[in-house]
């Protein structure tokens, strides 16, 4: 597992993330960038409307994908370090996570 030591012009780290995580998602997001590439030029062909839409819903689908795993991430580390430290941290992170909980839900 990797950990956090530094934080660059106001940027956050994770707390830790799992290696066979990272690699998943790295990978996921490679395969949807060649998704999105395809539907780029499924449009510059004049394909089908439904077969684009198609497309575009499993490029929705692995996204989501991509997203339960870095919230399962999140929670495993990052919102357990917040919890442990102390009242502070704890609420800030019961915040966040009703806000990316409700964001991500829709």
């Amino acid at each position: 597992m990797e950990m956090t030591k530094e934080v660059h012009a106001g940027e956050r780290k994770a707390a830790g993330v799992d290696p066979g995580i990272k690699d998943r998602n790295l990978k996921r997001l490679r395969r949807i960038e060649g998704q999105v590439r395809g539907l780029q030029k499924m449009v510059e062909d004049d394909r089908y409307c439904a077969d684009i839409l198609t497309q575009i819903s499993s490029v929705q689908e692995a996204l989501r994908a991509v997203g339960r795993e870095l919230m399962r991430n999140h929670l495993k580390h990052c919102a357990t370090k917040a919890i442990r430290t102390g009242a502070e941290e704890a609420e800030g992170m019961y915040d966040e996570l009703i806000e990316l909980i409700y964001k991500h839900s829709r």
